[in-house]
Order: structure tokens, then sequence, then C-alpha cells
């Protein structure tokens, strides 16, 4: 390989790496924002299992959800009921749930810095 193609490859690795820590921390800040509208603290999204925990009080379930999230095959269909009651309680429908499993870093970020509101049911009630 001649210095060229060694440069070329390193530059490329450079960029791919700043590339995909931006989206990362825009993810994360995204993420933040949803935490502090749902009247969580952000920073509980960089704590792992804590962020799981404060998630399932954002959507309203118990703590011990965190065991069902560990069973093959059974994990998939809580994450998707997970994720539509969370469309839910900021407002929105199944559509935004679908668009949150296909299309996440696009509708995560609309969730974080649109107009949705948290509706917490509980308390209203």
């Amino acid at each position: 390989m001649d210095d060229y193609s060694n440069g070329l490859m390193q530059g490329m690795g450079l960029t791919g790496m700043l590339t995909i820590s931006a989206i990362s921390i825009f993810y994360l800040i995204a993420q933040w924002k949803i935490y502090e509208k749902a009247g969580k603290p952000g920073w509980a999204i960089l704590i792992p299992i804590y962020r799981a925990i404060v998630f399932l009080e954002i959507i309203g379930k118990p703590w011990w959800w965190l065991l069902l999230f560990l069973i093959p095959g059974i994990n998939v269909i809580f994450l998707i009921w997970s994720v539509n009651l969370l469309s839910v309680k900021f407002g929105k429908g199944v559509g935004f749930t679908l668009g949150i499993i296909f299309l996440g870093f696009i509708f995560i970020p609309i969730l974080a810095f649109g107009d949705a509101k948290y509706i917490d049911l509980e308390a209203a009630e």
C-alpha cells in the first residue's frame, strides 16, 4: 500500500469517527431533552440501568419490566409496547411509534425538540 492510500484510509477513518461521534452526541442530547420534558433528570440517560428505570417511570410501568427485557423474543414485544407507550405519553399515535422504531434517528429528535408535551395521565387522575 502506498503512502497516498494509507493517508486516505486514515483520513476517512478520522472523518467517519468524528461523524459518528457528532451523531451520537446529538442523539444523546435529544434523549436528554425527552427525559427533561417528562419531568425526569436528563442526566439519567448517562447511567445504563438507571436510564432504563427512569424510562419505565416515564411510560408508567414498574421497574420489574426490566426483567421482561431480558427474555429473548418477549423483549421485542415489550420494546415495541414501550415505544408505543412513549409515543402516547407525548400525545402521538401509532404512526409516530412506527417512525421511532424504523427511523428513530429522525423521530427521536422530533419528539425531543418539537412541540410535543408530556401527558402524565396517572398524575391527572
